[in-house]
């Protein structure tokens, strides 16, 4: 069975030597190996995929016991679990269908959630559970609350707001911590908040973008995952930029879910650190 540890503490020498050693005496192989150190704060990080059969629990307590305080993460690196968040537009949602109808990421969508119908149709084609909450006469913590309760019904991984245009309360951020993953329509920090494109093109710029990043209570400014741009010229009108970018947009959310669904990705306070 292949499994993989992420590991962040403190660094010094012979950590790699001490975290091998435990894991050949439990029997697992090194497949791949990865290792970062941050010399401004002093900290190691080190992805590890290895194969072979041990109890995690017992590997994961030698481990600590060898480099004492530590954060560790163990994934079976089965598919995780999503359920997408969306508004009305369709090109992320479609996307991910699309990729998960086939198994191009390393996913399973369990049930799309909208505050509006619009995506219901598109979303059943795919068999996948739609559930309509809407914001109509209620404020957004009763809606978030209707979204929590609907949410009871699956056990997800991670929350995918695939072009979800509500701003969510630090409360239900918080409930779900580095497990929410949004896409958004500028190259950040540039442009945030509503009508990005429409600020690009009154500024004139020469490239746009989208990043994917996880929620935090900052708006638009939690740790990055995948950025990506392309250039354009003064010719674009703000409806030419809008739908250039919906391109830019679901790729780059591809390739964000990508690094995250196959454990890649370090949030070390409000930046990633990445093994690609």
């Amino acid at each position: 069975m292949n499994f993989t540890f992420k590991i962040t503490c403190t660094d010094e020498k012979g950590l790699v030597y001490r975290i091998s050693e435990v894991l050949l005496e439990n029997g697992l192989n090194i497949i791949k190996n990865d290792e970062f150190v941050d010399s401004e704060k002093s900290l190691f990080f080190m992805r590890t995929e290895v194969a072979g059969i041990a109890d995690p629990n017992k590997v994961i307590a030698q481990l600590k016991d060898q480099i004492g305080n530590c954060e560790i993460e163990l994934s079976s690196n089965k598919p995780k679990d999503v359920v997408v968040f969306v508004t009305k537009e369709h090109h992320c949602l479609s996307d991910l269908l699309i990729r998960n109808q086939f198994r191009d990421l390393n996913f399973n969508i369990l049930a799309v959630i909208g505050n509006y119908e619009n995506l219901r149709e598109l979303t059943e084609k795919f068999d996948i559970p739609f559930h309509y909450v809407s914001t109509q006469n209620i404020t957004r913590g009763e809606h978030e609350n209707l979204i929590k309760e609907t949410l009871k019904n699956y056990e997800f991984d991670y929350l995918v707001l695939a072009k979800f245009m509500r701003i969510l309360s630090s409360d239900f951020v918080a409930n779900f911590k580095g497990k929410i993953i949004n896409i958004h329509h500028s190259f950040l920090p540039a442009f945030i908040g509503a009508n990005p494109y429409k600020q690009a093109f009154e500024r004139g710029v020469k490239i746009i973008g989208a990043t994917a990043h996880f929620v935090t209570n900052d708006l638009d400014e939690g740790p990055i995952i995948y950025q990506d741009i392309i250039k354009v010229t003064h010719s674009k009108t703000a409806k030419d930029l809008a739908k250039l970018g919906r391109d830019v947009e679901k790729n780059v959310l591809a390739n964000a879910l990508k690094l995250v669904f196959e454990d890649k990705v370090f949030i070390d306070g409000n930046k990633t650190i990445i093994f690609e």
